[in-house]
């Protein structure tokens, strides 16, 4: 499991901005160490945001995002003190899951 994100979500006129900071290394696989071997790919594929249990936000990375991605989107809804939860998955099978509550 990676370092938490750093998720900020604010409302107004009924529209709902989010922004994502997440923390991870996003390698491509095609960097190479001093000696020569290559560094294994490592990098985000999937990110899911959801708002009450419904999903606002679906995205597919690869191998070109750089290093700790941000992240922002809108959507409409959303109401002070509600929660938006952000989920990544990487190519190793690792997931990370953090929420922000929803401010003014």
């Amino acid at each position: 499991m990676g370092n938490p994100m750093k998720i900020r979500a604010s409302v107004k006129d009924g529209v709902t901005e989010v922004k994502v900071l997440m923390q991870h290394e996003m390698e491509t696989g095609l960097r190479k160490e001093a000696d020569g071997t290559l560094v294994p790919a490592w990098f985000i594929t999937e990110v899911k945001a959801q708002h009450q249990g419904r999903t606002v936000l679906e995205a597919q990375y690869g191998q070109s995002i750089s290093k700790n991605p941000y992240l922002l989107f809108r959507f409409k809804g959303g109401a002070v003190g509600e929660k938006v939860t952000v989920t990544w998955m990487d190519n190793k099978g690792d997931t990370r899951t953090d929420e922000a509550a929803i401010a003014a």
